[in-house]
């Protein structure tokens, strides 16, 4: 039996290790590109076409941290701590900008906010003026803080829920006001939540493509993409750049939540509800607003495109490009890759939670620390290792335009989401039951399948869940290395609202973000800890 133990741990640590070199040999592969390729990266770092892109990168950053770090903490104190009304349905509202990938949420706000725009036009029917032009900085701000300000606003919302009631009794009790209590008492209680939630929209806005994209704004993503066929050597010094800004805010990430790591109370009771008294109506509006602003418009929007080209066809004139004969390939193959990349991710992460678990092995902490930092790679590094790869090496040209290319790159990218609710799983399972069966003569097969496998599958399909979601979404690793005859829903719409057919980026859009808000609610939503 000690025998049995004893190989069931080497294999785990052989394919341990086989997957923490798969998740790491994108960015290795980049790294060792610039060095080999004559890119000049330490060079370029310090050039003029490398400062603008990394200064107004920065610049978007840090922008969108600031708003999103008062925009959501903001929501999730009216929406959990303060008598505000239909409490619920904002609740329920305020997570479901998620659904959004942001390319669409910033073509919905170009489509309604500029001049000529659906809020231009019902404002001209009252008599106003609105010249408000989304474009660069300022309507790739917006767009980013409209479609991830819910990064804060769940943990936030989450650690108000469970704060104990108690140590703001007791702040009351000594003569503190309401505002005092706040600041001295709840503020610093949700802190860890709260720069937890920034840094993972510093990372997000950093990595950014669609939006940037749309809004014309030049940072370090939109440079790499612009530069990859005609300036080889500029977009691989461009990649380390944004490779050390994500290492530099996944190491700042560590660092916060181990000094700040506070535990999370187990909730008791309900917490103390402050009374808004007359700011109740500007609460009110202001969450309303929100809602209206980052949903509703949007969700509008798609709505208007793809009804007025469907009306315009049928009054004789331009014939869509979609109809029910091309429709099902693009929903067939988004559903496919999201699924294989799901049940891939699942896969591949488990015998490193085994090891991290049940064994306690340093393979198994260094292969973790390796799956969950490439969730920080972003997407527009990871597809472009994978593209050159397969353009600049005999081994990688065979996988050149293949669905297992695109697949092994979702799961790199988003492997990392699976890797802690594998771990619950794990831990889920119960060794003296594990020995029994061992006991009895049951192969190790046959206890995975009749007794693990159970005992694990809500724990591993929460996770594959979001990785169909995020992969759903997924928009530089598609454009890169999707192959041409699997086009995805998300591909379609991209292409749709960069050749301006209207119509049919509100149709394709429409069909991904109604995906995407399905499993938003299964995987998200529905499991979080923010509902009263």
């Amino acid at each position: 039996m000690q025998l049995s133990v004893t190989r069931s741990g080497v294999i785990l640590k052989a394919a341990a290790l086989v997957v923490t070199v798969g998740f790491a040999f994108p960015a290795a592969y980049l790294v060792w590109r610039n060095f080999t390729f004559h890119s000049d990266p330490l060079g370029v770092l310090f050039s003029n076409r490398t400062a603008g892109p990394l200064l107004r990168t920065l610049h978007l950053a840090v922008l969108v941290s600031i708003s999103t770090a008062l925009l959501g903490t903001t929501l999730a104190w009216f929406t959990i701590r303060c008598n505000l009304p239909w409490k619920r349905l904002w609740q329920t509202l305020l997570p479901l900008p998620l659904v959004f990938p942001t390319f669409i949420g910033a073509a919905a706000l170009i489509r309604t906010l500029n001049p000529g725009g659906l809020l231009s036009n019902w404002l001209a029917n009252i008599g106003l003026a609105w010249n408000v032009e989304m474009r660069g900085l300022f309507g790739a701000w917006l767009a980013l803080t409209l479609f991830t300000y819910p990064y804060v606003y769940l943990p936030v919302a989450a650690r108000l829920r469970r704060l104990p009631g108690s140590i703001e009794e007791t702040a009351r009790l000594l003569g503190d006001p309401p505002l005092a209590v706040i600041r001295r008492v709840v503020l610093p209680q949700i802190a860890t939540a709260t720069s937890a939630g920034t840094l993972l929209v510093f990372l997000y806005a950093i990595s950014d493509f669609g939006a940037v994209q749309l809004m014309r704004y030049d940072t370090l993503s939109r440079a790499i993409y612009t530069t990859r066929l005609n300036n080889q050597p500029a977009s691989l010094a461009l990649s380390m750049i944004l490779l050390g800004l994500a290492a530099v805010v996944v190491l700042t990430e560590r660092a916060a939540t181990h000094r700040f790591e506070t535990s999370t109370p187990a909730r008791t009771r309900r917490p103390v509800i402050y009374n808004l008294g007359k700011a109740k109506p500007l609460a009110v509006t202001f969450v309303a607003g929100s809602v209206a602003i980052s949903l509703l418009g949007p969700v509008a929007s798609l709505a208007d495109w793809s009804i007025d080209g469907i009306r315009i066809e049928a009054a004789g004139g331009r014939e869509l490009l979609v109809s029910w004969t091309n429709i099902w390939s693009p929903i067939w193959n988004t559903t496919l890759g999201s699924v294989l990349a799901a049940v891939a991710a699942v896969a591949v992460v488990l015998p490193a939670a085994y090891l991290a678990v049940w064994y306690r092995s340093r393979i198994g902490t260094v292969a973790n620390a390796v799956i969950v930092s490439s969730f920080a790679l972003p997407g527009i590094l990871v597809g472009l290792g994978l593209l050159f790869w397969t353009l600049k090496t005999d081994l990688g040209n065979p996988l050149r335009n293949t669905v297992a290319l695109l697949v092994f790159g979702y799961v790199v990218r988003f492997g990392g989401q699976t890797m802690r609710t594998s771990q619950v799983a794990v831990a889920t399972m119960s060794k003296q039951l594990t020995d029994a069966a061992r006991t009895l003569g049951a192969n190790w097969l046959k206890r995975f399948r009749t007794l693990d496998l159970p005992l694990m599958a809500p724990g591993l399909l929460a996770g594959g869940g979001l990785v169909m979601l995020s992969v759903m979404k997924e928009l530089p690793i598609t454009l890169l290395i999707a192959p041409f005859d699997f086009p995805t829903l998300t591909f379609k719409a991209f292409n749709s609202i960069e050749e301006a057919f209207v119509a049919e980026a509100g149709i394709w859009s429409g069909l991904l973000v109604l995906l995407s808000g399905i499993l938003t609610w299964l995987f998200i939503i529905r499991r979080a800890e923010h509902f009263d």
